[in-house]
């Protein structure tokens, strides 16, 4: 009895143990590559707020208050003390040569006035600012040392959904403290940078954390921590870093140009939405509609068109519209790439050439249109061009829905995509038209439209909005 007893506890034991030697151990990792990580802090110039003075009550000549409320509260209390006219940021970095090359990210270092590079051995050195990218939100500083520990560079080309990273950091200034966990997905585009191909973890990141390395199980650099997801301004589970083949270009360029160039398409795009697909011929939703071509840019050169779906960009295989502007970045100015578009259910090859992305530049990148305001029922309408008429036989007339929100349109039945041909009984020919018959409508009735979804029209009634 007690030998099958044994047994079986080793058997039910089994599984455990060989759980636990699978169990990545980081503390040769940190051993070896913490001491490469540094602190960052730095001095930007503040404001002066005035000293709010309260107003000086009427006291009779000669009291002996009149002295004490003049003392206090006069003319020469009018600044605030000089010791507080700078406030000081922490941020994490790291150093990536021996002769004092330290990264972090950009947003750290911004409008610093002095940078204090601290070392895990305590030592401190006043930082050179190379040069910044905020774009890609890098910035590349120079300490005097030599014999510096620095880490090792490696690629994300080759990481993976669910592999092993390992965050080094100072957050809310607690220096060298380390935090793991996988990588979560690849290529997210964030709003605030169309770029950057970002690495999304769930390694633990706070602020403080920003400008530290992310390592994979080789103990690489394959990361740049810049930035979370919160709503509480705490970590909550979406960490985002700067994929190290993304950094180290920004620091080739900051040495050799002191600036970052970026490639320039020149157009403005959207996402492919399901219902879109439909109307393009498009089996499934993928690619980049180009909504608008800009004047004077490399598109319009190659004859890019409204309308057109870029499916692959020099190769590459374009799924969604976020996908796109990291490969038109990363694309040497002055090189003639293919690009594969979708044209009036047609795959066409256009050659492009292209430019350097210009340095303000705001509504001339490529990048997803920002959504419109909507109207009262909800919606966002366009007008066709003269290919998606074709296209869509409808002649001279619909206007076609880019987005919708929650709403009458919604409720009636409406969808993103979808054509209106005719409200309120009267034809649609462009925007125009539509928004003024739309303002004329008392609220309250309900009106007919007729709608045109793939090939299939169909009147649809909604109820006005009181």
């Amino acid at each position: 009895m007690s030998l099958v007893f044994t047994v079986l506890m080793s058997a039910a034991l089994l599984p455990l143990e060989v759980a636990s030697r699978e169990l990545p151990d980081f503390t040769a990792l940190v051993r070896e590559q913490g001491t490469a990580v540094v602190n960052i802090s730095s001095k930007q110039a503040a404001v002066r707020p005035p000293v709010q003075r309260p107003e000086l009550p009427e006291l009779p000549p000669g009291s002996p208050l009149q002295d004490f409320f003049q003392r206090f509260f006069g003319e020469e209390t009018e600044e605030a003390p000089d010791d507080l006219a700078q406030s000081r940021s922490l941020g994490s970095g790291f150093i990536i040569s021996a002769d004092g090359y330290v990264l972090t990210n950009s947003h750290v270092v911004d409008s610093a006035e002095e940078i204090v590079v601290r070392t895990s051995d305590r030592r401190e050195f006043v930082a050179t600012l190379i040069g910044t990218d905020k774009r890609s939100d890098i910035a590349l500083l120079k300490v005097a040392g030599e014999g510096l520990p620095a880490v090792r560079i490696g690629t994300s080309k080759t990481l993976q959904v669910g592999e092993w990273v390992l965050a080094i950091g100072s957050p809310f200034g607690f220096d060298s403290s380390a935090t793991a966990g996988i990588v979560s997905a690849l290529g997210r585009s964030l709003p605030t940078e169309n770029y950057v191909p970002f690495i999304q973890t769930d390694v633990a990141i706070n602020p403080g954390n920003s400008g530290g390395p992310l390592f994979n199980l080789d103990g690489t650099v394959i990361g740049v921590n810049s930035q979370i997801y919160s709503r509480t301004g705490g970590f909550m589970g979406l960490s985002f870093a700067i994929p190290i083949d993304v950094v180290m270009d920004v620091v080739n360029q900051l040495k050799t140009k002191g600036k970052v160039s970026r490639g320039w398409l020149g157009v403005l795009i959207q996402d492919v939405t399901r219902e879109l697909a439909e109307t393009f011929g498009l089996a499934q939703p993928r690619g980049a509609l180009v909504a608008q071509v800009l004047p004077n840019s490399p598109a319009l050169t190659a004859e890019l068109r409204p309308g057109d779906v870029i499916l692959r960009f020099n190769g590459e295989e374009v799924l969604t519209s976020s996908a796109l502007p990291p490969l038109v970045g990363a694309t040497p100015v002055g090189k003639a790439v293919k690009v594969e578009v979708l044209r009036q259910s047609k795959v066409q090859l256009l050659t492009v050439t292209i430019e350097e992305l210009p340095e303000e530049n705001t509504a001339t990148e490529e990048e997803t249109t920002p959504p419109a305001p909507t109207n009262r029922l909800g919606l966002v309408v366009r007008d066709l061009s003269a290919e998606q008429r074709k296209l869509l036989g409808t002649d001279n007339e619909g206007v076609w829905i880019e987005h919708l929100d929650v709403g009458a349109a919604e409720q009636a039945g409406l969808r993103a995509g979808d054509l209106i041909l005719m409200f309120n009984n009267q034809r649609i020919t462009d925007v125009a038209t539509f928004n003024r018959i739309l303002e004329s409508l008392a609220p309250g009735r309900p009106v007919s439209a007729l709608i045109q979804r793939a090939d299939s029209r169909m009147f649809y009634a909604i109820q006005m909005p009181k």
